[in-house]
């Protein structure tokens, strides 16, 4: 039996928040969460206050409509508004309708007057760059970058822990836009390459690794025994399958939060899957070990050379050596 030190493993709470561009059906995730109105985001949050606030934010979005064209600001713009800091993001697809679209970045770079012009008679809407997008599929989203997300479309967003947003265009919904903190901040151009997910072990893909965050996509075998180790903030969301955490038990759709020394994971009779979502640019190489299998542990000279693989196709994130 693997010793536990547990400093915390909680399951989150769903909040709801409503959008014009939200939806009532949302399928098979978000459940127990059916409201009267249209659900735009699912926020998890911990189940009490008093907490230490999260580095991280994880949510739900569901899209029955575009969002607005929008853009976050980077840290050193919020530090000028006297907000605590910017927002850059990533989402990972988990449903999308076919032909359903995003939009990150610009077909091409926009000075400001020409910036200014798009917004002011809609043509932003023409010159993002729109791209089709399937289930399973990762974006990363930079703070500065000019994005949206179309219609039909459920989401997992990862994010740092702020809600800041300045709305370029909003498809004739009527709600105000912040044309000048916009301007000022958005880089307004095309982005780097789409990126390109790594295997690091047979277990874990490396799916984002920037400064603020690691986002990871792991898959168990059923029946399976795991020691969970990463010494600070994490978030992991059920994709397919089942698997008890500490005391915790996981499912698709929902979401734990922990903070943790060391605690064990047990996967169910099929398969588990889950992203997992945690604080800093580089990935652990002892997130996850193998109990039932010492020749499972990953020697770091391979996984080292894995995410170096990884740099090399991505080179616009922040990835370093491994932790």
């Amino acid at each position: 039996m693997v010793a536990c030190f547990v400093v915390v493993i909680e399951n989150v709470r769903m909040d709801a928040l409503e959008k014009p561009w939200g939806s009532r059906n949302l399928g098979s995730w978000g459940k127990g969460s059916l409201k009267n109105f249209p659900i735009g985001e699912l926020w998890f949050t911990r189940p009490q206050n008093g907490y230490f606030e999260t580095r991280l934010l994880l949510k739900l979005l569901f899209t029955s409509q575009p969002l607005s064209i929008q853009v976050h600001p980077t840290d050193a713009f919020a530090h000028s508004l006297g907000l605590k800091q910017g927002k850059t993001e990533a989402w990972y697809i988990l449903s999308a309708s076919k032909g359903t679209k995003v939009a990150v970045g610009l077909v091409r770079a926009l000075g400001e007057a020409e910036l200014r012009d798009a917004i002011s008679d809609g043509t932003i809407a023409d010159l993002v760059d729109w791209r089709v997008v399937a289930t399973g599929d990762v974006i990363f989203v930079p703070a500065g970058t000019i994005h949206a997300l179309g219609a039909g479309l459920v989401v997992l967003e990862v994010q740092q822990r702020s809600d800041t947003t300045f709305r370029l265009f909003d498809f004739g919904r009527g709600r105000s836009l912040d044309v000048e903190n916009a301007v000022s901040c958005a880089d307004a151009g095309p982005t780097g390459p789409a990126v390109v997910p790594s295997a690091l072990t047979d277990t874990r893909t490396l799916l984002v690794a920037s400064e603020y965050f690691v986002l990871e996509l792991i898959a168990l075998p059923a029946l399976s025994r795991w020691e969970f180790f990463v010494p600070e903030e994490m978030w992991i969301f059920g994709l397919q399958g089942q698997a008890s955490f500490g005391e915790i038990n996981l499912i698709a759709g929902e979401a734990i939060f922990a903070q943790i020394d060391s605690a064990l994971l047990q996967v169910g009779v099929k398969e588990f899957k889950c992203l997992t979502a945690y604080p800093g640019g580089r990935p652990h190489v002892d997130l996850l070990r193998s109990v039932d299998h010492e020749s499972g542990d990953f020697e770091s000279a391979e996984f080292s050379s894995r995410l170096a693989s990884y740099v090399a196709a991505n080179p616009r994130l922040a990835a370093g050596g491994a932790q």
